[in-house]
């Protein structure tokens, strides 16, 4: 069992991240903990915000009180939901966590079951709780309850990385199987716009995709089909018709995925993060290989397409934050292939100045505070989503942040 313990700055975020799935019909609520009990028993993000509201207000100084846990068995271990239940309750308490509010999620998105917890770094009082040596404790609470509970023990490599998508390996065998780990949760979980986005994305998991069309007695059809990649790119082994792993990962739900995905691009403004690391790591580092190991410590892959005469004629970034992905196009022209070929080759362009760029240092996944008290974004931005405009109850609670901020300068 692996758990992954993630901190930031909005609390609205995660609980939009577990929320989206919970409608999707990909999770459900498996219980709470000091959380308000809504009359009609669903926990929506409203219900979740006022419970978490008091510790947010409280707080002053921590910049990123949101805490999401991801605990994950293996996926040989079969579980009820009494006793990732159990998991859950003991994993917090053990943490430190027991007392505070939190919500369990239970995630059936993918294959391997597995649950993601919502809760608060801050107590009743805004004091930020101890979390020194957070990871090896961690992890001794997942080797204990291993025991307890009798499940298959995560290896070393799984400890260290928390269980990553890791990318199909031929010579591994099982294709069909590794190929499945990988397109299943991607497809559920990634946000692209295009099948040709979503074909760069698999790439970076040795993993082709296509389109295929044709005609059965007299109707025609249209479908997908993947194979296994190997180091140089080329497709090896069979194909696999996307119906052996799941509608999920089918034309028709692609379709689906990528109207959706659009949306929530636009409406959660996701390019902006990729836009302001990427044009930071333009200015900072002109040499490809120094330019995608500065995108790889901002947690952006880039795949970069060339022909026989080596020149840039695409290019592609994986947001994995934010799990977006973006033709360089589509990002601005500022991003496009040729701004890339000519960059790595020495030749000069007008110096990258836009909104995403303002001469400040970057700092990877969020935005630094200089002052605690410099803005409404002190209390309101820890919950509000990341979004342009927000809905009436999170104006009402930035009101409430506003006035409390004001009353605490005057004391």
């Amino acid at each position: 069992m692996v758990a992954k313990i993630s901190s930031g700055s909005s609390v609205y975020g995660v609980l939009a991240y577990n929320q989206e799935k919970v409608d999707d019909e990909h999770a459900k609520v498996l219980f709470t903990n000091r959380m308000i009990e809504p009359k009609d028993g669903n926990y929506d993000i409203g219900i979740c915000m006022r419970s978490f509201e008091p510790y947010l207000l409280a707080n002053i100084k921590t910049e990123k009180p949101a805490l999401h846990i991801s605990i994950n068995p293996d996926p040989k271990d079969k579980l009820s939901d009494e006793q990732l239940s159990g998991i859950a309750q003991e994993y917090m308490q053990k943490m430190g966590y027991g007392d505070q509010p939190f919500i369990v999620y239970k995630h059936e998105d993918i294959e391997r079951k597995h649950i993601h917890i919502v809760s608060l770094r801050v107590d009743e009082n805004g004091k930020k709780l101890d979390h020194n040596f957070e990871r090896k404790k961690s992890m001794d609470i997942c080797r204990d309850l291993e025991q307890k509970y009798d499940l298959v023990p995560a290896d070393k490599k799984q400890r260290q990385d928390g269980a990553p998508l890791k990318a199909v390996r031929y010579d591994k065998g099982d294709i069909k199987h590794q190929i499945a780990n990988i397109i299943r949760p991607v497809a559920q979980d990634y946000h692209f716009q295009s099948l040709k986005e979503y074909k760069a994305l698999l790439s970076f998991y040795n993993i082709n995709v296509e389109e295929v069309r044709g005609e059965v007695k007299g109707k025609p059809y249209q479908g997908l089909v993947y194979s296994a990649l190997n180091d140089k790119g080329e497709k090896v082994g069979n194909p696999f018709k996307s119906s052996l792993f799941g509608k999920a990962v089918g034309i028709d739900a692609l379709e689906k995925r990528i109207e959706k995905s659009t949306e929530i691009i636009k409406d959660k403004g996701l390019k902006e993060r990729s836009k302001k690391v990427i044009a930071s790591a333009m200015k900072s580092h002109p040499n490809r290989k120094d330019f995608e190991k500065e995108l790889a410590k901002n947690n952006i892959s880039v795949l970069f397409r060339t022909n026989d005469a080596g020149r840039i004629y695409g290019a592609t970034f994986i947001d994995h934050e934010q799990k977006a992905v973006f033709n360089g196009s589509r990002l601005g022209k500022e991003f496009s292939a040729n701004v890339f070929n000519d960059l790595f080759n020495g030749k000069q362009h007008e110096p990258i100045q836009s909104k995403h760029d303002t001469g400040q240092s970057f700092e990877p996944f969020e935005h630094s505070r200089k002052d605690d008290d410099s803005s409404i974004g002190s209390v309101f931005s820890l919950l509000s989503p990341e979004v342009h405009g927000a809905n009436p109850e999170e104006e009402a609670f930035a009101r409430k942040a506003r006035k409390k901020k004001k009353k605490q300068k005057r004391l």
